[in-house]
C-alpha cells in the first residue's frame, strides 16, 4: 500500500469548489479520468453517508478493477468540513485479492491567488495499481473540477 498527493489552482472560491466534491451531478462529471465515463449510483453527501461510483473505459482496451472495462468503488463520507475538507473511505468492488482493502482519499481546500488550491491526498492504494497511473487520472480529474467551477457551469 502507498500513498499519493496531487494539487491544483482553482480560479473559483471555496464554497464553490466544496459544492463540487460533494454534488453527485457535478461528481459524475469532474471525478473522470480522460477516455471514461462516470455514473454515480448512490451519493449521500453527509457525514457518514455513502457513495457508489462507477467508472468505465470508453475504449474496448482499457482494463477495469471491477469487470472487463469498469472500476467500481463504494465507501463512506468519513468527514465533512464545510469548505475545506472531504474525507471518504472507499474500497474498489473486486473479487481481486490484491485491490481489495480500505482507501482513505482527503480533498484539502485552501484559499489561495485569487482561488482555491485543491489537495487530494490518496492513501491505502493497494501496490499493484501503478502510482503513476493514479496521479494522471487524479490530475485529469481536477483538471475537469477547474473547468467546472471556473466557467460556474451547473450540473445538467
Amino acid at each position: 500500500m502507498y500513498s499519493t498527493q496531487v494539487s491544483r489552482h482553482v480560479r473559483a472560491p471555496r464554497a464553490a469548489v466544496y459544492r463540487a466534491l460533494l454534488d453527485a451531478e457535478a461528481v459524475a462529471r469532474w471525478r473522470v479520468p480522460e477516455g471514461m465515463s462516470g455514473h454515480v449510483h448512490e451519493f449521500d453527501a453527509r457525514e457518514g453517508g455513502r457513495f457508489r461510483v462507477s467508472l468505465t473505459y470508453d475504449a474496448p482496451a482499457g482494463a477495469g478493477k471491477s469487470d472487463a472495462h469498469t472500476d467500481t468503488y463504494h465507501g463512506r463520507f468519513a468527514e465533512l468540513v464545510p469548505d475545506e475538507t472531504v474525507v471518504e473511505v472507499l474500497e474498489f468492488e473486486t473479487a481481486d485479492p490484491a485491490l481489495r482493502g480500505e482507501m482513505r482519499m482527503t480533498t484539502t481546500l485552501t484559499d489561495a491567488d485569487g482561488g482555491t488550491d485543491v489537495v487530494i491526498l490518496h492513501e491505502g492504494i493497494p501496490d499493484v495499481v501503478p502510482a503513476a497511473d493514479n496521479e494522471t487520472g487524479t490530475r485529469m480529474a481536477l483538471d475537469n473540477l477547474a473547468r467546472l467551477v471556473e466557467t460556474d457551469e451547473r450540473p445538467v
